[in-house]
């Protein structure tokens, strides 16, 4: 299926994570399609990743950002348009699960936002005049855990609150402009970090046997590259007619009968 996404100009935000990282791998598939993918991201691997799709023939430009900073975010859009003259299409992926919880400073409660929540709003905010020019549309990244909580990280599930809030909201304003604003909603994804973090634990195995068997749909965690094609259909053309919509990619873990489960995974 061709989804019509040649040579648009798609900005992603937390786009240089370690290889297998959703970001690193919505890039991969939007490169695939012949889009031209637009890294934001304050790590350098960025670099090696756009000149890696370079020496493919591949178009990609990397902009070294630190999200909590707007000059930093204005200055990454006005390169981008230096270089492209468009926008079609952003796609928020920044998302740290900090353990900024009850115990934290009101310093470390900000923080949090002004990574998880106020970076979303300052892309969009500075993108948004192209995004009027292109009719392009926005894609949130957002967790499962603001609509079930999980303890213990007060900052990032507001944060992810707030995204979804942001994404019905911007849906509403946007209408005139026929910009399309979605959410995609994970659960549980073995990237390279969730891997790290199992690892810390002192039995990481029977951990991850837990998680796996909590998952209705095949007892597994959702796999980055079924992400990064449920993004890839929601930013299409494909998808024309999709806004203000938070779309599940989670196997059942939000909205299956608890009970069920267990007996589907005994």
């Amino acid at each position: 299926m061709d989804l019509g996404l040649k040579n648009k100009v798609v900005v992603v935000s937390g786009a240089a994570g370690k290889e297998g990282s959703i970001g690193e791998t919505i890039i991969k598939r939007l490169a695939n399609e012949g889009a031209i993918p637009v890294l934001i991201d304050r790590n350098e691997r960025g670099i090696e990743y756009a000149e890696n799709l370079k020496a493919k023939g591949i178009d990609a430009l990397f902009c070294k950002t630190d999200v909590t900073d707007p000059v930093q975010i204005e200055a990454a859009v006005a390169g981008i348009i230096q270089k492209y003259g468009r926008i079609d299409v952003v796609i928020n992926n920044v998302g740290v699960n900090d353990g900024v919880g009850l115990n934290a400073t009101y310093e470390e409660f900000m923080e949090s936002l002004k990574l998880n929540l106020a970076s979303y709003f300052l892309l969009i905010k500075y993108a948004l005049p192209y995004l009027k020019k292109s009719k392009g549309n926005i894609l949130n990244i957002g967790s499962k855990v603001a609509l079930t909580g999980q303890g213990g990280t007060s900052g990032y599930a507001a944060a992810k609150g707030g995204v979804l809030a942001l994404t019905r909201e911007w849906a509403v304003d946007l209408i005139p402009y026929g910009i399309r604003s979605n959410a995609l909603i994970i659960a549980e994804s073995f990237t390279p970090a969730y891997d790290e973090w199992l690892k810390t634990l002192p039995d990481g195995d029977a951990a991850l046997a837990k998680i796996n068997k909590s998952i209705p749909l095949e007892s597994r965690m959702t796999r980055p590259e079924e992400i990064a094609d449920t993004v890839l259909f929601l930013i299409s053309g494909r998808s024309s007619h999709t806004t203000g919509q938070f779309v599940f990619i989670d196997g059942g873990y939000v909205h299956l009968d608890r009970a069920l489960i267990n007996d589907l995974n005994p």
